[in-house]
């Protein structure tokens, strides 16, 4: 559907919810008598407010319009749709107060206009939300996701590519990316394909159907910049150009003014001191209360894998954590007894790559292991390592030094925070991501951190871990 047919529809749809909206606080004001009874002198038939029903209906749909309601910028999250919603209601609101003030015959009842925003805005906020839940729908299928290009695969273009793999909702599909660095634009980052040099880009527009084109390449690279603004334009691919500056770790820019100058200021990426003092509160609260609530959990655990199999019921290994400092991890035990000694014989086996051991179905995982790693109850006992300042319940997860030996110079930069329990890829699919996309997502996590993110992390990790999507 075309943005105008679009447009289109809304308005019509949103009319039509304005007077049934309206209809509903008249039942509500005459039928039920709420919020108080209405004298048999009083009681005015519907047919009596379709003038203000009209008018109501016209002030509303310009107050959404000058709310921008109807624009629909690709990562526009819901809260921001609902304030715009509130916003328009409100002013048409007023308006209408205005006018029924100098026209007092459009006015009947005190009490049904300030019903009737309730009642509209309620059906409208209803119809965003399952609007959301169905475009979500489709664009999982497929439908009405943008084929994207990434051109420069440095430090600014995997800014942009984690970007995008952290936020899905946004329905863009990362077709791959391209590159004039001989080993950069041959070598994959998970599943995101290298494809090549930035001359191949003519060909691979076609070939590969790409609805929009990112460059995320230095300034002094200006001339192709405009060279790949023109290919698109030619074949009406929009493009979107992602400022460098001079290709350094700074990731985040401040607009400030000096008196009546705008300046842009840089700032480090990672969190400030007020950030971590505040992150660990809330990891030292949440692991508290949780201890305390769910103790018979962890006792019922242990007796489980006491049951099941031979051995400890706490499996400790060495992880790398914060700066590079390795630290002793708890998890309850899943594999069978002597299990790490195996590893070597199993390497042929592993799905994933060097830098991250993986077998989907491991032959030394319990029968209570398996169902610990499908649930990340196994995780619970490294609430310990939360308390000894050692990890945080959200982070990037913690690997052991000779898969972190492996690591890039970029991968390293995971381990500017506390590794967690959970984290970004755990909730954007777990064991089915590859270690680059992995570490895109920790890294976008490290320089995005807010605190709503880390409880919006937590919420999508218990709804993880109750259908066990991609946990092996």
């Amino acid at each position: 559907m075309n943005s105008k047919l679009r447009k289109v529809v809304e308005l019509a749809v949103d009319a039509l919810l304005i007077n049934l909206g309206f209809v509903m606080a008249y039942w509500i004001r005459y039928n039920l008598q709420w919020p108080e009874p209405v004298s048999a002198e009083n009681f005015k038939p519907l047919s009596t407010y379709v003038p203000m029903m009209a008018i109501l209906t016209v002030l509303l749909l310009l107050g959404y319009g000058s709310s921008k309601v109807y624009l629909h910028p690709r990562g526009r999250s819901l809260l921001d749709e609902l304030y715009a919603l509130f916003s328009g209601t409100l002013t048409g609101l007023m308006l209408l107060i205005v006018i029924t003030y100098f026209a007092p015959e459009l006015s009947y009842s005190r009490g049904l206009l300030p019903l009737s925003a309730l009642t509209i805005f309620f059906l409208l906020v209803l119809s965003r939300i399952v609007q959301t839940i169905l475009i979500a729908q489709l664009r999982k299928r497929g439908i009405g996701v943008r084929r994207v290009l990434v051109v420069g695969a440095g430090e600014v273009g995997r800014a942009v590519i984690g970007s995008i793999v952290a936020h899905p909702e946004l329905g863009y599909q990362i077709v791959g990316f391209v590159d004039d660095n001989p080993e950069k634009g041959h070598t994959d980052l998970g599943k995101i394909k290298a494809l090549g040099e930035i001359d191949n880009l003519p060909a691979l527009l076609n070939e590969h159907q790409i609805d929009l084109v990112i460059t995320a390449l230095p300034w002094m690279y200006h001339r192709k910049i405009l060279r790949i603004m023109r290919q698109c334009e030619g074949r009406h691919i929009q493009v979107y150009i992602v400022p460098d500056l001079l290709q350094t770790a700074i990731r985040h820019v401040d607009i400030e003014y000096l008196g009546e100058v705008p300046v842009v200021g840089v700032r480090q990426s990672g969190l400030s001191q007020g950030a971590l003092l505040f992150k660990r509160a809330l990891d030292l609260t949440l692991t508290v209360v949780g201890l305390l609530i769910g103790w018979p959990i962890l006792v019922l655990i242990a007796l489980l894998i006491r049951l099941d199999s031979p051995g400890p019921v706490i499996f400790s290994q060495t992880r790398i954590g914060k700066n590079g400092v390795p630290f002793t991890i708890y998890k309850f035990r899943t594999m069978r007894q002597g299990a790490e000694a195996e590893k070597a014989q199993l390497m042929a086996l592993n799905e994933g790559e060097e830098r991250l051991f993986k077998i989907k179905d491991d032959p030394r995982v319990t029968r209570v292991g398996r169902f610990l790693r499908k649930t990340s109850l196994d995780e619970l006992p490294q609430f310990w390592n939360v308390l000894r300042g050692e990890m945080s319940i959200v982070g990037p997860r913690p690997q052991v030094p000779s898969e972190v030996e492996l690591y890039l110079e970029w991968h390293r930069l995971r381990l500017q925070v506390l590794p967690g329990i959970t984290g970004m890829w755990q909730v954007s699919g777990r064991s089915d991501l590859g270690f680059d996309e992995m570490a895109l997502l920790d890294i976008w996590y490290v320089e995005n951190w807010t605190p709503w993110l880390d409880i919006k992390i937590i919420l999508k990790t218990i709804a993880v871990a109750l259908t066990g999507k991609g946990a092996y």
